[in-house]
């Protein structure tokens, strides 16, 4: 066992720590455009303009009702057969293909964003109207009661739920292996079949992935933590 774990040119510990960090930073990703595109789909629904509604709607109902393995092919051989197409008009011969990272990140990081956004949704409800009405009436303009009134609660409220999120995200990294790129769960089926240890590799797989959610979990609730100390601070000092 050890020997399959090592280090060295024998051994398979190499890849699966390489495989690790690349589902972490992959999964960090999706989590980043999924911040990136939530926010801008609950402010669609949260929009008083009905065609804005009806879009952030949209948005939720297709990407939270479509598989995710379905949008990651779709997203991977769609998109290099379009942008094969797009190059064979400008004189480009042969197959396109996409760069799976790119891909697994930006089908992944939409999924994710269709859940951030009802946090993010839930979160803006939650803020009390009177702190909004009372920067707009000492004439506070928009951008900085957005960044001093609004951001700093959205966010507080929103962490519980980005942390679940976190988690799915993560998981759904693993289907990112379709793709060919070596992350956690490809590098593990790549040693098992090359050792004919499937239990052994596909054990250490489900580790790694209870590693990473261990870690990121105890992550979000230190930050939670200092968060709300923070926040309380403030509104004793502000008493």
């Amino acid at each position: 066992m050890m020997n399959f774990l090592s280090l060295g040119e024998d051994g398979w510990g190499r890849l699966i720590l390489s495989a690790t960090l690349t589902t972490l930073l992959l999964s960090m990703v999706a989590l980043m455009v999924g911040a990136v595109v939530g926010g801008v789909v609950a402010s669609a629904k949260l929009s008083p303009r009905a065609p804005a509604r009806w879009f952030g709607s949209a948005y939720s109902v297709v990407f939270r009702g479509i598989p995710e393995l379905l949008i990651i092919y779709l997203f991977y051989f769609g998109g290099s057969g379009l942008v094969s197409l797009i190059g064979q008009m400008f004189g480009a011969d042969g197959f396109i293909e996409m760069p799976p990272f790119l891909i697994g990140a930006l089908a992944i990081g939409l999924i994710s964003a269709s859940y951030q956004a009802e946090v993010y949704r839930a979160a803006r409800l939650a803020l009390s109207p009177g702190e909004v009405e009372a920067a707009q009436a000492i004439g506070m303009p928009r951008w900085r009661i957005l960044q001093r009134v609004m951001l700093p609660q959205i966010f507080r409220y929103a962490l519980p739920g980005l942390s679940n999120v976190w988690q799915m995200s993560l998981k759904d990294s693993a289907l990112v292996s379709v793709t060919g790129i070596v992350e956690l769960m490809r590098a593990s089926q790549i040693a098992a079949g090359s050792t004919r240890d499937y239990f052994l590799f596909y054990l250490i797989g489900g580790g790694g992935y209870l590693l990473l959610t261990l870690l990121s979990n105890r992550a979000f609730i230190k930050a939670e933590t200092r968060l709300n100390r923070a926040w309380q601070r403030r509104t004793v000092a502000q008493a």
